[in-house]
């Protein structure tokens, strides 16, 4: 059995609640659950007044972003612990400059069934469903939560051309990848996020994703005040491009509804390149990566 065989959402769950029994500086809060009663772990840590909101796994077979965003906060947590540095940046001016807030798997239960992990019937139920995209593999090319909703298509963000564009496509009904669901915010997991966020006062969110290392940064033509200048910072911490959304992907995700929103920087990161799901062996490149993109992130949000 290969360590991704092996994984499983409960493993992310149990690593972020016991990122908060391990640090006493860290809060964690449950914003919501899955389409099949999996807690969605909310967790947090400083103390300063400019929030940062990070998310990862909208989509299941990218399932490898939780484990980077972990990787993260568990670094940044014990240099606080320790008063040491987080790439280069003493933790201590973070934890007391900003507050993080972090979602590191939004959809647990498509996880599960893009790595074979999720109940006989419940893959039973995604197989069955995987027939409406014959061309998308089955369980690996599992983008949805576990009835078929594409939750990073699924927020009020020009909704009704998403539906259009994925429908020219041949994509009209729930499946494995690319479905927007009956109506914006139909899935509970982006219903979760969206109450989460319209309940904070978020200045600058990540949303990770992957494919491609690049970040996207705007919203169709929508240009928050300082987004391309921050934009243009996290690029350059990562090596990573800083582009705008092609036009097929560039509606309904929560990057979209974020900006047009409330006008403020958020970016979508496309860690990683290949094949989804990407190998584990590409973990330790993307950290290297991230994590300097991370706290620039962390940095920018002070200053705004």
């Amino acid at each position: 059995m290969s360590m991704e065989e092996s994984i499983r959402a409960a493993d992310i769950l149990a690593r972020t609640a016991r990122l908060a029994a391990d640090y006493p500086f860290v809060g964690l809060q449950t914003i919501g659950y899955s389409v099949l009663g999996r807690a969605l772990f909310t967790l947090s840590m400083g103390r300063g007044a400019p929030q940062v909101y990070i998310n990862a796994t909208h989509h299941g077979n990218e399932w490898i972003t939780s484990l980077l965003v972990l990787r993260y906060f568990e670094a940044y947590a014990k240099a606080v612990q320790t008063g040491g540095d987080i790439a280069g940046t003493p933790a201590s001016d973070l934890f007391y400059g900003t507050t993080l807030f972090l979602t590191p798997l939004v959809d647990p239960d498509g996880m599960d069934i893009a790595l074979s992990q999720a109940p006989p019937d419940v893959m039973a139920a995604a197989r069955q469903l995987s027939l409406t995209q014959p061309a998308v593999p089955f369980p690996q090319g599992w983008k949805a939560n576990a009835t078929g909703t594409d939750l990073n298509l699924n927020y009020p963000a020009g909704w009704d051309t998403a539906r259009e564009l994925k429908a020219a496509q041949g994509v009209t009904e729930p499946g494995p990848r690319d479905y927007v669901g009956t109506a914006p915010l139909s899935a509970p997991e982006s219903r979760a996020v969206y109450d989460f966020t319209r309940a904070k006062d978020f200045r600058l969110i990540l949303a990770y994703h992957t494919q491609g290392e690049v970040i996207y940064w705007r919203y169709g033509t929508q240009d928050p005040p300082d987004a391309e200048r921050i934009g243009r910072r996290l690029a350059a911490a990562s090596g990573y491009a800083l582009e705008d959304t092609p036009y097929q992907s560039a509606f309904a995700g929560y990057k979209d509804w974020f900006i047009q929103a409330f006008n403020r920087p958020g970016y979508t990161v496309e860690a990683g390149r290949g094949q989804n799901p990407l190998p584990l062996s590409q973990l330790d490149n993307m950290y290297e990566k991230n994590a300097p993109l991370l706290t620039a992130a962390l940095l920018s949000a002070m200053e705004l």
